[in-house]
């Protein structure tokens, strides 16, 4: 690890809107860090938030003055992680999520990796929590962390051993990168870590994953809400790739094959009967994993309500992340601009 008397001075940058429930715990998390706070600023850059989150951080900046409070008119990610980059006095930028609180030794561990493995970004993994005490938030909050949901994200179903890999959640990097490749990309209101992420591997760089940094990150508290946002995510992802010139991995096209599948296979089923029968099998052994995994789940939490809840939310999360990529590749072929809500 870094000695503690050559720490470098690092810059915090957290995109914030509307974050009153988080806010409080989110500060704690910051303030309770061991790496030293004459060597850290913390920028919360906030869409003009009107749910007392400004007023909040205003208050507790008057006895923690690392902290600063920064306006993103724009209200979207990309637009607020580069004004703070561009204010940063740091040597060393570290992204953050409002809706995740952070083991004490996050900013130290992260900026020690970053020197040790000379790495271009390095970050940990997310055990991911229910937003509340809810049976449908522990069910979102338990497939949003399985391979049937999310596939094979090392950061989101965890590792054994610190790995080399293609994207980490939120970041640490040198501030001199952003000089290097550029910053985060303003079109992109989301998916603009991928993009970023890749663009440091096209350039020759690398991006490493600490399993031994665990972040706790709270999942969407609404199916709707976590519907929306993979939406968002398979929408913008065909633009990433446009921008990259390639995919940066393949899973992300099994939902987009798997809602042409449903489409295709539905409307094909009435011209043959084998094509109906392969539908029904593929069908059913899709239902059949996904409440598989329910009831395992539901058994060992206790809660019978899994076991239906969790196949469900599984449709929903590839159907959202499918037909949102099958729209944005339209968009992308098109020429015509994503537009989305930014609210959350």
């Amino acid at each position: 690890m870094i000695d503690i008397m050559s720490n470098p001075k690092i810059t915090v940058v957290c995109p914030i809107f509307q974050e009153r429930r988080f806010i409080e715990g989110l500060l704690e998390s910051i303030t309770l860090q061991d790496y030293p706070k004459d060597c850290m600023e913390v920028f919360l850059i906030d869409g003009m938030s009107k749910d007392g989150t400004r007023e909040f951080i205003t208050e507790y900046a008057k006895t923690h003055p690392f902290f600063k409070l920064i306006d993103n008119p724009q209200r979207t990610v990309p637009y607020a992680l580069n004004n703070g980059i561009a204010q940063a006095t740091g040597d060393v930028i570290i992204r953050i999520d409002a809706h995740c609180k952070y083991p004490v030794d996050y900013f130290s561990q992260l900026v020690s990796y970053l020197y040790e493995l000379k790495a271009d970004n390095v970050g940990g993994v997310c055990n991911t929590l229910p937003a509340n005490d809810s049976t449908k938030a522990l069910a979102i909050a338990q497939c949003l962390c399985h391979p049937f949901g999310v596939g094979g994200s090392d950061f989101r179903i965890g590792a054994n051993k610190i790995k080399q890999v293609d994207t980490v959640p939120f970041g640490c990097f040198h501030r001199s990168l952003f000089d290097k490749i550029g910053m985060f990309d303003i079109e992109l209101t989301r998916n603009q870590d991928d993009e970023f992420n890749g663009r440091i591997i096209k350039n020759g760089g690398k991006i490493f994953l600490i399993p031994d940094i665990v972040i706790e990150y709270a999942a969407r508290d609404t199916i709707e809400k976590t519907r929306r946002m993979y939406w968002q995510y398979g929408l913008f992802k065909p633009l990433v790739n446009s921008k990259l010139g390639t995919p940066a991995t393949i899973r992300q096209f099994f939902p987009m094959l798997f809602c042409i599948g449903i489409v295709l296979g539905a409307l094909l089923s009435f011209a043959s009967p084998i094509i109906a029968y392969i539908y029904l099998i593929v069908m059913t052994i899709y239902f059949v994993i996904g409440f598989t995994v329910g009831i395992k789940t539901a058994l060992h939490q206790k809660r019978l309500a899994l076991t239906f809840y969790m196949p469900y939310i599984f449709l929903n999360l590839h159907l959202s992340y499918g037909f949102g990529y099958i729209k944005g590749l339209y968009k992308v072929l098109t020429n015509k601009k994503m537009i989305v809500n930014v609210n959350r």
